[in-house]
């Protein structure tokens, strides 16, 4: 598979989010910056050695993969070549 064979983009939604979350998080730009480089060459996992999980029960246009990247979760669609960003968010602390 060729180096950016995916277009990634992200939403309205999404812009907001990390716009929030970065003044507080420095180090999502790290993570932000490699969840673009990997989306970019393989959003559907299709290697199976990323942090990326097809969401179950959830529908196009509402992020039906989740990245892991760190504490921070990106969630995300896949249609055709192109991929949207629609949610970036930190971990829930009551999870695990």
């Amino acid at each position: 598979m060729a180096p950016s064979s995916y277009r990634v983009q992200t939403s309205a939604h999404f812009d907001r989010l990390i716009k929030k979350l970065i003044p507080k998080h420095p180090d999502l730009i790290g993570h932000f910056e490699e969840a673009l480089a990997l989306l970019s060459v393989d959003p559907l996992n299709s290697t199976n050695k990323y942090p990326i999980k097809k969401l179950v029960g959830v529908s196009a246009g509402e992020g039906q993969y989740r990245l892991r990247s760190g504490r921070f979760r990106f969630r995300y669609d896949v249609t055709g070549k192109e991929v949207s960003l629609h949610y970036c968010g930190l971990r829930r602390e009551d999870t695990y």
